[in-house]
């Protein structure tokens, strides 16, 4: 930090010598070391703040500037060390500047009275024409966000966190705008009242107002030509670019926006991406994406996720090429719980989890098609399970997470078979083994409400659950002897419901403890909420073998699990992973005659299945 002091007669005649002009010079404060030759045609305004202007500035590759300030008008502005400020059309009023920082041909940069920087807005996801729901501000996360939107009823809840997060807005809000140091802001029309951290660069913008901009050294923020973006908060490692239009938003960190994207209302968290389309109250959980113009992302929650195109209507169950983006794992829902089927492709195609769109309070079976013949619906329960899309997803999502370790504020537990989606499996399979025995087996068809299964889809997905359900429990007690946890819990946390909070895969009975302990006020502010959070997940293996451990002693029939069982076990999840890959590798010998794919994709994907098998011990 600089120690500063009144400019010196000299300084002042070196200034005007070089057609700058002050108001009243004396509220002109430098550094010790400042030196005034690098100031051309400034006009001071106000309380100003000068650091020293030594290094060379470098503003295109291998093309260096000295640091200074030239053309440009100030008013109330401190400037930090080796900054280069020039050709500023209007004006900087009421901003502070860190080091280093390469700021030119901009318009306005200013701070108004009652500036929020973002933080604070109210919005309504899920329901647009609702009440707000989530509180936008820097610290906000999937796990909060969705915390919010699922307790919204709760007003006692509510009242505690809104008190929480606005004492949190209270101390992070600056007294002006601030830009932090080696920012680089170029060819930008106008920042208005809009915070920008460290290493961020804002290239060809039209306007930021009343933003945060949570950049940092390793987890840079790129704004681009273009971008219009209002009222919004932009975490760490996120790149803005190509006419993006954005109001009332919060991007989450590595997450990329692009393409003239437009957004309203909306949440976007960890590593998702978004470009041609549209979204409107939409919470856009981790890895949702939407590629093409006819997308619009309406009311809906997602994770994992991919939109699809209403136009080419793309099918993600069979995609061994490196542009697959994925299947649906988690599930997407509207305000009313009614799940949303892959929106691109409703009376089409689509992967089912969750409940029915027809029927909120109705399940579906999970990992499931819905395919539409006119005005006939079909479900074939857990097919996905077997798809070479679902498999490359699995492997794919960890390598995909381009988050920097510094900036992973929100949770993603990346496990596909979990007590949350096994509860859903084994749910699934009793709905189909009761309906085979109320039905028979001696019929073509099954109903189930107003949905019809055919007999051989039904007879496939108990059989797909099954493997699933084999292969979780096998993984989890190899996993439980490798780690020295085998013996029966000693806590019943873990027992009963599992919830995926965006990400964070928790027993429900921790959920309702976290709801109780900020009632009563036993966490009483923003980060014991994040570390309630934190703590949860670290616990998961132990909560996880909680609840596995009993799902076991069920499935097999068991007391308690000797050597013998142990052995016994094993040897059906290796034989279930064994009929998993082979039916993959079913899909994908489907695929490849299909003629989509070359000939040396399908062999290192064959290839890929072959080593499976080192993975079974």
């Amino acid at each position: 930090m600089n120690n500063y002091r009144k400019l010196t007669q000299e300084e002042i005649m070196v200034l005007e010598a070089n057609s700058c002009w002050a108001e009243d010079w004396n509220r002109v404060e430098v550094a010790e070391r400042f030196k005034p030759y690098s100031f051309h045609r400034v006009m001071f305004y106000g309380d100003i703040r000068l650091g020293e202007f030594e290094k060379q500035v470098e503003v295109s590759a291998g093309f260096t500037k000295h640091s200074g300030i030239n053309d440009a008008t100030l008013r109330n502005v401190t400037v930090g060390n080796d900054c280069l400020i020039e050709k500023i059309g209007n004006f900087i009023n009421n901003y502070t500047i860190g080091n280093d920082c390469y700021i030119s041909n901009i318009c306005t940069m200013e701070t108004t009275e009652g500036a929020t920087y973002g933080e604070g807005h109210m919005v309504s996801v899920l329901n647009e024409m609702g009440d707000g729901n989530v509180i936008l501000f820097n610290e906000l996360n999937s796990q909060l966000a969705a915390f919010m939107v699922k307790h919204f009823n709760d007003q006692q809840l509510k009242k505690a966190i809104h008190l929480m997060v606005n004492e949190e807005i209270k101390l992070d809000t600056p007294d002006q705008g601030t830009i932090g140091n080696n920012v680089k802001i170029i060819n930008t029309k106008e920042i208005t009242n809009t915070v920008i951290k460290d290493d961020c660069e804002i290239s060809g913008a039209s306007r930021l107002s009343d933003c945060t901009i949570m950049s940092s050294k390793d987890a840079s923020v790129y704004i681009g030509t273009g971008v219009i973006c209002e009222n919004s908060i932009i975490s760490n490692g996120c790149s803005i670019t190509n006419s993006v239009k954005m109001q009332d938003c919060f991007v989450g960190e590595a997450c990329q926006i692009t393409n003239g994207f437009t957004a309203e209302a909306s949440l976007f968290f960890a590593n998702s991406y978004m470009a041609n389309g549209e979204a409107c109250a939409a919470f856009c959980g981790p890895f949702s994406a939407s590629h093409h113009k006819s997308s619009l992302l309406i009311g809906g929650e997602f994770s994992f996720y991919n939109a699809g195109s209403n136009t080419n209507f793309s099918n993600h169950a069979y995609k061994m090429g490196p542009m697959h983006y994925g299947t649906l794992e988690r599930g997407t829902k509207t305000a009313s719980g009614a799940y949303v089927l892959m929106p691109a492709k409703i009376g089409a195609f689509s992967v089912c989890f969750g409940k029915l769109m027809n029927h909120p309070d109705m399940r579906c079976l999970p990992f499931a098609y819905l395919m539409a013949y006119g005005e006939t619906m079909y479900i074939v329960p857990g097919r996905n399970i077997t798809t070479v899309g679902l498999y490359r997803d699995i492997k794919k999502w960890p390598k995909r997470d381009k988050r920097a370790a510094s900036s992973k504020k929100s949770i993603i537990n990346f496990d596909w078979l979990s007590p949350f989606t096994v509860g859903e499996i084994i749910e699934g399979k009793k709905i189909l083994e009761a309906l085979r025995q109320a039905g028979g087996d001696n019929v073509s068809s099954y109903n189930y409400h107003e949905y019809i299964i055919n007999a051989s889809s039904l007879r496939k997905g108990i059989k797909y659950y099954d493997i699933a359900l084999r292969i979780y429990l096998g993984a989890v007690l190899k996993r439980a002897v490798k780690e020295g946890f085998l013996q029966k819990p000693t806590s019943e946390i873990g027992l009963g419901k599992w919830n995926d909070l965006s990400g964070l895969l928790l027993p429900a009975s921790e959920e309702e403890r976290l709801i109780n302990d900020i009632k009563n006020g036993d966490i009483d502010s923003v980060k014991g909420i994040i570390d309630r959070f934190v703590e949860i997940n670290e616990h998961f293996r132990e909560y996880q073998w909680t609840w596995t451990y009993n799902i076991i002693l069920d499935y097999y029939g068991l007391t308690e699990i000797t050597q013998k069982d142990l052995e016994f076990i094993h040897e059906d999840y290796r034989q279930a992973r064994r009929a998993w890959i082979a039916e993959i590798r079913k899909d994908a010998e489907k695929e490849f005659a299909m003629g989509d794919v070359e000939q040396e994709v399908f062999d290192n994907f064959i290839s890929q299945l072959d080593h499976e098998i080192d993975y079974e011990d």
